[in-house]
């Protein structure tokens, strides 16, 4: 190898360090949102709800930076085909942290015009302990692509069922309390669609697990991720 591959070699693995620097950075930004919009919603806190809905532009700001990084590190390295994949999963994944930084931007959002008859008591500890391990799958997916771990890549996947069962149970106790009276409509269909953002914010770490697991196989998953939803808009 010559001195000048060497160099080049040296400066791509430089360049994708730094990419993959911005994109841990990027996920702690939207982990910690996820998590402080639960803790906004439990708690009642309106100021905190207001911050976390003002952090959202610098996630959408480091994603843009990341997106734009990835596609100049494409252009001027022209990496073979294993390290393109690996720039490439990388910028999927960034995609899907944003995403999850609007749907923590969304709960904030809800949690501010939430009445106050709405049934906290009960329903936010279980939209807490949804976001708690939604933050731990989205840790550890990013950690997998990074370091292309197989199997903790399908450890995540596979946790993607517990946050559907988990709000499976949280919207039947919600219709059951809508069914009580109608004025408890609208107040639980705010913490429906708290929920189902949390919800989506799971589906979107599997997404990122999947990316690890097809960096470090060269497949994806051949077997459909499992699902057990009761599948509501909103």
């Amino acid at each position: 190898m010559t001195d000048a591959t060497q160099h080049i070699l040296g400066a791509f693995d430089r360049d994708l360090e730094s990419l993959q620097a911005h994109f841990l950075k990027l996920s702690g930004l939207a982990e910690a949102a996820l998590t402080e919009a639960a803790k906004a919603l439990e708690t009642q806190d309106i100021a905190l709800a207001d911050r976390v809905i003002a952090s959202d532009p610098a996630i959408d700001e480091l994603e843009e930076f990341i997106q734009m990084e990835a596609a100049s590190l494409i252009a001027r390295r022209a990496p073979t085909a294993s390290d393109l994949r690996r720039v490439l999963a990388v910028m999927r994944a960034a995609h899907s942290l944003e995403r999850v930084g609007d749907y923590a931007k969304n709960v904030a959002k809800r949690t501010r015009v939430l009445p106050p008859s709405a049934p906290l008591e009960g329903h936010a500890g279980t939209v807490r302990r949804m976001c708690s391990l939604v933050v731990r799958m989205l840790d550890e997916a990013t950690r997998a692509l990074v370091q292309k771990d197989a199997p903790l890549a399908e450890a995540v996947r596979k946790r993607d069922l517990d946050i559907d069962q988990m709000y499976n149970t949280l919207f039947r106790s919600l219709l059951t309390y809508m069914m009580e009276s109608p004025g408890n409509i609208g107040p639980s269909m705010h913490l429906h669609f708290i929920a189902k953002n949390i919800e989506r914010a799971g589906d979107h770490a599997t997404t990122i697990a999947e990316q690890a697991l097809y960096l470090a196989t060269g497949s994806m998953p051949s077997e459909p991720r499992p699902k057990a939803g009761i599948e509501v808009e909103g």
